[in-house]
């Protein structure tokens, strides 16, 4: 397949590296050739140094033969005439676009990017994207991280555990006879900073970031098996008023009535502006690193504080006094990941990677037919992938033993005859079944290879 990425920025190039890394044929465009040249050292890619949207930037990148564009520029107006250009130019198939501006987005201009307008196959929001994961923390704080699969029959969350939990120490082979009637399933897990999958024979250590995938109907149980009794949150902080703060203030104030929500902004412009479109949301301006100004906020009894600020440092340094004065819960958006690793010594519980956020939601639409659905781990550590069994699969019929999956990879759920199933060694892998895998990213293209995933679906 070939793909050209416009923009070779933060996003740009971590899907550069999963497409490069997977053997695709891809081509960076940026106009700041530092950027090009970083990108181009690092991955086996080419770089071309110009304007994304010019006709003959396109060109030179070999957009004429290209299958995909992929626009993720900073500003939304050139990745929406670079897909323009790549369909009335080069007839380029795909067009994929991150477009930030909400305005573009509102359901009245939706007809805007229908084809014979501007032709963008998908939009991405990276805003709405970081405010849906940011509400999914809210409602589920044990979780650091979450995603469906199985059209939403199952779920998969990552949770950090505390010296509290029961079953620390416990080998995972004998957690189905302590929960027997638990439909959960421990996929993998992060300690020591490395991510592996799961076997029968490990066992769980305090601290480790595992990754539980449960049927629907038992989230809730499996949740305070593994992280505790933790209700979602109801009183809220948010620092920071920008696209991403308005837009979580909003879904919350679409939720459960009982939900008190403040937001602090620093600018006291954009503090009038989020004041007015909001109805049940009490805005405060000011610095959300002001002690005195928290405390106004209430963030001593808040079971929530998230700080969703254009500020790495502040996000951290603000959640971290939220923490100190009383704030249950503390959640802080940072594209760096060495401030990632430094948030628990601050006492930030969750992180949330905009760019991970991104770029799996990215992947899920290049990933066409027989994937189904891709989530994207950490800094492309690992996936879960959700891959529909094709009858040209040489383990299409075969018993989940005789499948031989790697050694990196776990099998967590099956779609079967309309039933899902949490596998066990004799579980037949049929012909059409779904599967969620659970796949370090050394082993990810092997598992594409045993469902014939590349003949297929590129």
């Amino acid at each position: 397949m070939k793909i050209v990425i416009c923009g070779a920025g933060l996003v740009g190039e971590q899907i550069a590296r999963r497409l490069s890394d997977e053997g695709q044929t891809v081509t960076v465009i940026d106009q700041d050739p530092a950027l090009v040249r970083r990108v181009t050292d690092k991955l086996d890619v080419g770089g071309i140094v110009g304007h994304a949207s010019h006709p003959d930037i396109q060109e030179r990148a070999g957009a004429d033969d290209a299958d995909m564009l992929i626009a993720v520029t900073q500003l939304d107006e050139v990745n929406m005439v670079a897909c323009q250009v790549a369909h009335t130019e080069f007839n380029v198939p795909q067009k994929i676009a991150r477009i930030r501006a909400q305005s573009y987005l509102q359901t009245r201009w939706s007809d805007l990017f229908r084809r014979d307008h501007m032709p963008i196959d998908v939009i991405i929001s990276p805003e709405a994207e970081i405010a849906r994961v940011a509400m999914d923390r809210l409602t589920s704080p044990a979780a650091s991280d979450m995603a469906e699969f199985l059209d939403g029959e199952v779920i998969v969350a990552a949770i950090n555990l505390g010296e509290d939990c029961a079953v620390v120490n416990t080998p995972l082979r004998q957690l189905t006879e302590l929960f027997s009637t638990l439909d959960a399933f421990v996929l993998g897990f992060r300690r020591d900073d490395v991510i592996q999958a799961a076997s029968s024979s490990d066992h769980l250590e305090c601290g480790d970031q595992i990754y539980v995938l449960s049927t629907k109907k038992d989230i809730a149980r499996a949740m305070s098996i593994f992280g505790g009794d933790r209700p979602p949150a109801h009183s809220i902080v948010i620092i920071g008023g920008g696209t991403v703060g308005m837009t979580l203030a909003q879904m919350l104030e679409d939720g459960p009535r009982d939900t008190r929500v403040r937001i602090i902004e620093r600018d006291r412009a954009r503090a009038e502006f989020v004041a007015d479109r909001l109805n049940d949301t009490v805005v405060l301006h000011g610095d959300g690193l002001e002690p005195e100004l928290l405390e106004e906020a209430g963030v001593a009894s808040a079971d929530a504080a998230i700080a969703l600020t254009e500020d790495d440092k502040v996000n951290l340094l603000a959640t971290a006094l939220c923490k100190k004065a009383g704030a249950a819960q503390t959640i802080a958006l940072t594209n760096n990941p060495v401030f990632s690793n430094m948030s628990g010594s601050l006492g930030v519980d969750t992180v949330i990677n905009p760019r991970a956020a991104t770029a799996s939601t990215i992947l899920r639409h290049i990933r066409r037919g027989r994937v189904r659905s891709v989530h994207s781990i950490g800094e492309g550590e690992a996936e879960i992938i959700e891959v529909q069994v094709l009858s040209t699969s040489n383990i299409a019929g075969k018993r989940l033993r005789e499948a031989k999956f790697p050694k990196g990879a776990s099998v967590g759920a099956v779609l079967s005859d309309g039933k899902v199933i949490l596998p066990k060694g004799d579980t037949i892998i049929k012909e059409d079944c779904r599967v969620v895998i659970f796949a370090e990213s050394s082993v990810v293209k092997q598992i594409e290879q045993m469902f014939r995933v590349s003949i297929d679906f590129f």
